[in-house]
């Protein structure tokens, strides 16, 4: 295309200088060039006197129709085989999918989508993936997954995901309203299917189960999970540098996104006298995972009634976005917020 639309620009220009070299005006050039080239045929602007005006204006014809027939052409073979191709991959995919039983249905090919997709592909699990996003679905196409494009939450979409036929169903979306409603529609098209559902705050745990979850992962939880274990390791006596040190656990709370953050109380932040469990539920998103004294001593935030001090250093995980929406609640006036690399 761009070759034959370089020649057809090129006899355009080369036909306009001609006609001027003749003796033609620009406008009465311009004027037989198009319709000379596009086949019209409307009416030569002045009498084609001389026979070389009229076997350059044959060389005009030849040249101009020749190469704009090859740009059609191209336009035309890439539209025909971008429509075969994309026939011929949704019927491979769809028969890829038909064979599929007691196969796993992954709703959501974000950053958590991703990890699992690849534990799955490790444990030589089939599965297939669901999102409504076109540039995760063809992410998916060329990691070899197959996926499918539309929302998990329609019925339509898990028929074609093979729900009658999976034997569990993972849905990893980041909203949790969404995830509450592929779990409903899912359990009305399956009702002894497996369910797993993400949840970003505690609150929403209890009603994926009521809609028909059987398992609820919290991403901030397990991380905390993790991070804990370093502070109850008897050599931890300062949980920074054990963070710092520990690269495993870095990557791991990256891959699903999570980060890790100290936020300092100042005497005239809200959060003074506070419990920790009134503290996780104001803001959704984390977990309080210890709290710095100021005698630097360093305790795990596991009572719920542990109440919060001026001068106290709150370490905490969740995601990105969570964190500094955390500090602007107990910011007051001299509490600050840095994220820590761990």
């Amino acid at each position: 295309m761009i070759v034959g639309g370089s020649i057809f620009a090129a006899t355009c220009l080369i036909a306009i200088i001609g006609y001027m070299l003749a003796g033609w005006k620009f406008l009465d050039a311009i004027y037989m060039v198009v319709i000379t080239v596009f086949g019209v045929g409307y009416g030569e602007a002045k009498p084609l006197s001389t026979s070389g005006l009229k076997i350059f204006t044959m060389f005009v014809i030849i040249a101009g129709c020749s190469s704009a027939i090859y740009v059609v052409g191209g336009f035309v073979q890439m539209l025909a085989e971008g429509e075969i191709n994309r026939v011929l991959g949704n019927r491979r995919m769809s028969k890829g999918i038909e064979l599929l039983k007691d196969h796993a249905i992954l709703c959501g090919f974000g950053r958590i989508g991703q990890v699992l997709a690849q534990e799955l592909v490790a444990a030589n699990h089939p599965f297939v993936v669901i999102d409504s996003d076109a540039g995760r679905i063809e992410k998916a196409h060329e990691a070899g997954h197959l996926a499918l494009l539309g929302s998990a939450s329609d019925e339509a979409t898990l028929e074609l995901a093979g729900i009658a036929r999976a034997r569990v169903l993972a849905t990893v979306l980041p909203a949790d309203t969404a995830n509450v409603f592929v779990a409903l529609t899912a359990r009305e098209l399956n009702p002894t299917i497996q369910i797993i559902a993400r949840a970003e705050t505690a609150s929403t745990e209890k009603k994926l189960l009521r809609s028909g979850a059987n398992r609820v992962v919290l991403p901030a939880v397990i991380g905390a999970s993790k991070i804990a274990h370093i502070i109850a390791r008897p050599s931890a006596e300062d949980l920074l540098l054990e963070v710092t040190e520990a690269k495993a656990l870095r990557d791991e709370l990256e891959q699903i996104g999570l980060q890790l953050g100290e936020v300092a109380i100042g005497p005239e932040s809200p959060l003074v006298g506070k419990t920790v469990g009134d503290t996780e539920g104001s803001v959704g998103g984390f977990v309080l995972v210890a709290i710095k004294r100021p005698d630097g001593s360093l305790a795990r935030a596991t009572d719920p009634t542990a109440k919060i001090a001026a001068g106290d250093t709150l370490v905490i995980l969740g995601h990105q976005e969570a964190l500094p929406q955390f500090t602007r609640k107990a910011k007051g006036s001299t509490a600050a917020y840095r994220g820590l690399r761990v």
